[in-house]
């Protein structure tokens, strides 16, 4: 009898074996058909599912003139010390397919720093799928701590919380943010910031050499509704406010200030910047191009990871 997962496995394995053909062996599709006994059709699907399921990870290590100069005008026109701009992929395709890879690559020169290093992060879905597309190292001399917390108000965890999945392809001690996202009022976040752990975190965040973090829209599609943290009272409150996006559950407005109403005064995680040390920001979408530009105009981000639809927009916008 089959293992039940067998028959998946062996496809897995066939479109890994395709795609390694394909992007290390340097193999054509008819060539790739031939060596695995198949129709071209049939690796060319393969070859298509190996990069869309993750088992063949591409990283571009030439640098593409354009988006160099992209770069380049990024940090002259909003005085960035880092910006990295992906090529984009189509207007159908997922900006966070174009910008992981690039992502990944910046924070594992982060990490690579022998110098022992505190890392603050955010969450969500963009930051979740570069550190996916990490490799995996050995830096145990550094300490990763979460800027945000992990709890939604039903208790669930945080799907697309990070610290765990960073630390486990580094190896560093890290210290998640043990609390909800959004207490319940004043006096719930008065109590967790008291508690020792929870000072212990947010003393090192306070102290962190780099902060990376992803950026969140504010309209029905906000992550913060999507994923049970805030309700959608409380989202149209903040938006009645002039509330433009958020930073690690943080709501600002498109001046990139930070609002003093709604949940902004029942987090419980640690707003940023903290100090004068660079905060990255990785972003891109059609979604994320206001919130951006209000981050850059407020001097809350230092660093952006984006995609080239995005960097035009936001240098014609400027």
């Amino acid at each position: 009898m089959n293992h039940p997962h067998e028959s998946e496995v062996s496809a897995s394995d066939e479109a890994a074996r395709a795609g390694w053909l394909y992007y290390v062996g340097g193999l054509t599709q008819d060539q790739i058909a031939h060596e695995l006994g198949m129709s071209r059709q049939r690796a060319q699907r393969l070859v298509a599912r190996a990069v869309s399921d993750g088992l063949i990870r591409v990283r571009l290590d030439h640098p593409i003139q354009a988006c160099l100069h992209l770069e380049r005008q990024l940090r002259e026109r909003f005085g960035l010390g880092l910006a990295r701009v992906a090529p984009g992929i189509g207007p159908a395709g997922d900006p966070i397919r174009a910008i992981a890879p690039i992502a990944a690559a910046e924070i594992e020169r982060i990490f690579s720093d022998q110098e022992p290093r505190i890392i603050a992060l955010g969450t969500g879905r963009t930051l979740r799928a570069a550190v996916d597309d990490m490799q995996v190292m050995d830096c145990a001399r550094h300490k990763v701590v979460s800027l945000i917390g992990n709890v939604a108000p039903d208790g669930s965890a945080s799907f697309f919380e990070v610290i765990m999945r960073i630390a486990d392809k580094t190896n560093a001690p890290h210290y998640p943010m043990a609390v909800p996202v959004v207490a319940k009022d004043e006096a719930d976040r008065a109590h967790y910031h008291a508690l020792p752990h929870v000072q212990n975190t947010r003393e090192l965040a306070a102290r962190a050499d780099f902060t990376i973090v992803g950026i969140g829209q504010l309209g029905p599609d906000a992550p913060l509704l999507k994923d049970g943290f805030v309700g959608a009272a409380e989202l149209d409150s903040l938006r009645v406010s002039g509330g433009m996006g958020e930073l690690a559950g943080w709501a600002f407005d498109s001046d990139g200030r930070y609002l003093d109403v709604g949940i902004n005064r029942v987090v419980c995680g640690v707003q940023v910047p903290q100090n004068s040390n660079p905060v990255i920001c990785i972003g891109a979408g059609i979604s994320k191009r206001a919130p951006l530009r209000a981050a850059l105009k407020g001097k809350l981000i230092s660093g952006l990871i984006t995609d080239e639809p995005t960097a035009l927009w936001l240098l014609d916008d400027a």
